[in-house]
């Protein structure tokens, strides 16, 4: 769903009291019972649709997030049908521009507490492909998603009568600045909404107290909100090395000086006062006067007293600083002035950068996403540059195996940054960096509609996976009648729009972010091979020799295509007396009793681990097939104390003897589509001696992901810690350990086998 801009920030003052006398105790009541009313029932909400605009619309109340959706699902104000007052809001599917429909009710208030509730009736009339809801957005100050419910897992269905709902998230009062309430109908029908209350704490909204904002200095420096004065750059040798030195400069000290930690400056405005002078830099001397000129206006750290012992601690990987301590490019002065600051650097808390507790993956705060700048300025072009090498440089935790020097990137980065014409230059700028650190976690997810039309909106009706080093027809959909005439699982496409499939790889793979080759291949035909902007395409399919053309109808992306191997999946199940088969996409915990007693009797289990686990596994599927507990993984996390420095955390263990453990064999099926929970649950299985682990390279992407937003509304995400095996061997990248590589063949996929699964029966017939 689309965010909505915030607005200013409401601050409050406390109201303090002196000690007064006894005589003045009733007048002190009276005050203070006057302040509590004004400060607890200042807040209403249109719950119900009473207060009406001069358009005769309920006031504060958005009925679309793009104009497709007005088209698609008008809302209409209802008198007739109504649960509470005059009137309800009905949302009805007229037309198919769009998925779903909604109405928005955005609240620009904090207040204290540490859970909100949302409660609200619906009726629906003949909703039967989709389903109706409430939803709840949390949003904090720069509208980044803080919790949100839309009710996709428990949806209203059919035709039902007025009933109440309720949504019930956590609430953090330090950092919610916008809530948004409101409900959605997706797919066909009628949903009528009426009687929106708002809770924090259990109490309503109308007497949750206010919060006291403090607003940082930072964020009451907005000079250069709107633009950063920079609308063309024209790169020289000089330049480039000034942008490079400049970008490292910049990142240092965003991580390092106290003061910026404080949150004391606007660190991306201080950018574009300090491009100016970099820009008119004609030599190492004028970059270095420009640099420690900006660098003299900011307070001199005071000692730090841990700072040197905290650097001489035992790390994995150490900080890099690029050329900043490099006589070549940094002069004297203004290199012990840097190095002053290492050396004293922050180690309080940073108003840019956290860890996750518990886990320890960053938190990047306070990242501004600048939603209308869709096509930014040079200046917001280089922001979106230096903010992303900056994060990697200092907190990612596979920095040393992307596979380049990541100081490299930055110079063959910049001037596609610098010199991107439009909107899809800067999106496919931001796309090569994003796909450089070469993790399958780290993509484009959201922010460009340029790169999306790139893409195409329109994709095939049919599944498609490279086979055999061909890309390969696996699978039909249902509805694709005129397609199915035609084309055959086990056809070979050849050539798209007149070009060999050979070629198109290499145009896309740039644009393609993954950890491995594999990772790539699985994810080329639904990203770009098979997707266009023309409702049609023409392809060339090899089928047993005979070549022949077809054009191919195309359905509207992310619509429809439904995965037939996924949805006719068991959770478990018999193969035969001696297998279990257990589905981890489909599994539940819940059911763990029930699957230990339908497989007592059984020799082996196959866990296909061909997809997403719906639920965490390792110390409860983990622990019935491992009898004793070892340890099966270990992690690096990042410093904030020492930004750049990673070190190992101790092993974590599974395993758990019990008089019903699983006495048989388990063998683990992996795929390219295994990623990150999936490659971290085959880990806690095979560290067990009755597990082998049979297929293909996985998507090597494991660890708790960290979101980043870049300039443009731009939303990105890192693998946030490193995850090893016990005995340091990396999976990041490689995947999980192999015991046999077994990859499908085209001859199979014709034939309608499922080859790994066939080796993963055979080899627990074998046994080892």
């Amino acid at each position: 769903m689309l965010s909505f801009l915030m607005l200013t920030n409401y601050i409050y003052s406390s109201q303090i009291y002196s000690p007064l006398s006894k005589f003045m105790k009733p007048y002190l009541l009276l005050a203070l019972l006057l302040i509590s009313c004004r400060i607890h029932s200042q807040f209403k909400i249109n719950g119900s649709f009473e207060e009406l605009d001069k358009n005769r619309l309920p006031q504060g109340w958005l009925f679309s997030f793009f104009d497709e959706q007005k088209k698609a699902y008008p809302v209409l104000l209802d008198s007739t049908t109504k649960q509470d007052g005059k009137y309800s809001l009905l949302i009805e599917k007229k037309e198919p521009q769009a998925p779903f429909g909604v109405i928005d009710y955005p609240i620009k208030q904090t207040f204290e507490g540490k859970k909100i509730e949302l409660k609200a009736y619906l009726k629906t009339e003949n909703v039967a492909s989709g389903y109706a809801g409430l939803w709840l957005r949390i949003d904090d100050k720069n509208i980044k998603t803080l919790a949100f419910d839309n009710m996709q897992d428990r949806g209203i269905k059919g035709t039902t009568d007025w009933k109440q709902y309720s949504i019930k998230l956590d609430y953090n009062s330090e950092e919610v600045r916008t809530v948004h309430i409101g409900g959605l109908l997706v797919g066909d029908g009628k949903a009528w909404f009426d009687h929106f209350e708002i809770f924090i704490d259990d109490k309503p909204i109308s007497n949750a107290p206010l919060k006291e904002l403090i607003v940082p200095k930072a964020d009451l420096d907005t000079a250069f909100a709107k633009s950063s004065g920079l609308k063309e750059i024209d790169l020289t040798d000089q330049l480039s090395t000034n942008l490079i030195i400049t970008g490292q400069f910049w990142g240092f000290l965003k991580y390092h000086h106290p003061a910026i930690a404080k949150g004391d400056y606007n660190w991306d405005a201080e950018l574009f006062r300090l491009l100016p002078s970099v820009i008119q830099a004609k030599n190492k001397n004028e970059l270095n006067t420009a640099l420690e000129t900006f660098l003299d206006k900011l307070p001199k750290p005071a000692i730090c007293k841990t700072c040197k012992s905290i650097a001489n601690i035992a790390y994995e990987i150490k900080p890099n600083y690029g050329s900043l301590f490099d006589s070549k490019f940094v002069d004297e002065s203004l290199l012990q002035k840097l190095a002053f600051i290492r050396d004293n650097r922050n180690t309080d808390a940073n108003y840019y950068i956290d860890m996750t507790p518990g886990v320890s993956n960053p938190i990047f705060k306070n990242e501004k996403p600048y939603l209308e700048m869709t096509y930014p300025d040079a200046g917001y072009r280089l922001l979106s540059l230096y903010r992303y090498w900056a994060m990697i440089n200092y907190f990612f935790p596979y920095k040393d195996v992307i596979g380049q020097d990541w100081n490299n990137v930055l110079k063959v980065a910049l001037p596609d940054f610098v010199n991107a014409k439009n909107e899809l230059d800067y999106g496919k700028a931001a796309l090569k960096l994003i796909a450089s650190v070469n993790d399958t976690h780290a993509n484009l997810w959201s922010g460009s509609n340029a790169i999306n039309d790139f893409k195409g909106k329109y994709a095939a009706p049919f599944q498609a996976t490279f086979i055999e080093k061909k890309l390969v027809i696996t699978a039909l959909y249902k509805d694709t009648l005129d397609v199915k005439s035609k084309l055959k699982v086990g056809d070979v496409i050849i050539a798209i729009k007149g070009k060999d499939v050979d070629l198109l790889i290499k145009d896309f793979l740039a644009f393609t972010p993954a950890s491995n080759y594999d990772t790539q291949l699985r994810d080329l035909p639904n990203n770009y091979l098979l997707r266009g902007n023309e409702v049609r395409m023409k392809i060339k399919i090899n089928r047993d020799g005979n070549q022949f053309d077809y054009d191919l109808p195309m359905r509207i992306f992310g619509r429809g295509g439904k995965d037939p191997d996924f949805d006719k999946a068991e959770p478990f199940k018999l193969i035969n007396e001696n297998i279990g088969y257990v589905f981890p996409g489909k599994y539940k915990n819940a059911i763990l009793p029930d699957i230990k007693k339908l497989f007592v009797n059984t020799k082996g289990i196959i866990v296909d681990m061909r997809c997403y686990p719906s639920e965490f596994m390792p110390f409860t599927f983990g622990n019935y097939i491992k009898s004793l507990s070892t340890p099966f993984v270990k992690f690096t996390i990042g410093n904030l104390d020492y930004p750049g420095a990673f070190k190992f955390r101790p092993a974590l263990t599974n395993g758990q003897k019990a008089s019903d453990n699983y006495k048989g064999k388990v063998v683990v099926i992996v795929n390219s589509t295994s990623q990150s929970q999936a490659e971290y649950t085959t880990m806690a299985f095979q560290s067990s001696p009755n597990v082998r682990v049979i297929g293909s390279t996985t998507a090597g992407a494991d660890g708790n992901i960290s979101p980043i937003v870049l300039p443009g509304g731009l939303s990105t995400m890192i693998s946030g810690i490193g995850v090893f095996y016990p005995d340091g061997k990396p999976t990041q990248r490689v995947g999980v350990k192999i015991d046999s590589v077994i990859y499908p063949t085209i001859n199979g996929i014709k034939e309608g086998k499922d080859e790994l699964l066939e080796k993963a029966i055979e080899t627990l017939n074998k046994g080892w």
